[in-house]
């Protein structure tokens, strides 16, 4: 069975930081575009952070260069999204999603080029 399962949301201060999981069964995540999306309260879901191509480029939205690093664990087979300084409108549910990588082009960091995603994780940044 191909799923993503995420792990590590929770509530943290402003200005502190937490480490989202997401463990890849089914597939190999060593080929795949790897994304990072939230969702907030009545807002559309927005791409944050995505690893578009097989020699790593990654694309970072304005709102988190700086402060939000992914990482990935060949062993474990799992990615990660490290966030620092976490701002109250980062609060969001967060889903990590992947997609075979592309021959042609780096994967564009929007939800409808994904295939595969996590449950979603939340994560609130309130004092």
């Amino acid at each position: 069975q191909v799923q993503l399962v995420e792990s590590g949301g929770g509530l943290v201060q402003p200005g502190g930081s937490l480490r989202l999981s997401c463990e890849a069964s089914g597939f190999t995540l060593d080929s795949y575009a790897i994304g990072w999306f939230r969702q907030a309260p009545g807002k559309d879901r927005e791409g944050v952070l995505c690893i578009r191509s097989s020699d790593g480029s990654t694309y970072y939205a304005d709102s988190v260069k700086g402060r939000f690093t992914s990482s990935r664990d060949t062993a474990k087979n799992s990615v990660y999204l490290q966030m620092n300084s976490l701002k109250p409108e980062d609060t969001a549910i967060y889903y990590c999603a992947a997609v075979p990588f592309s021959d042609d082009l780096d994967t564009p960091c929007f939800p409808h080029f994904f295939r595969t995603w996590g449950q979603g994780a939340q994560v609130t940044v309130s004092s």
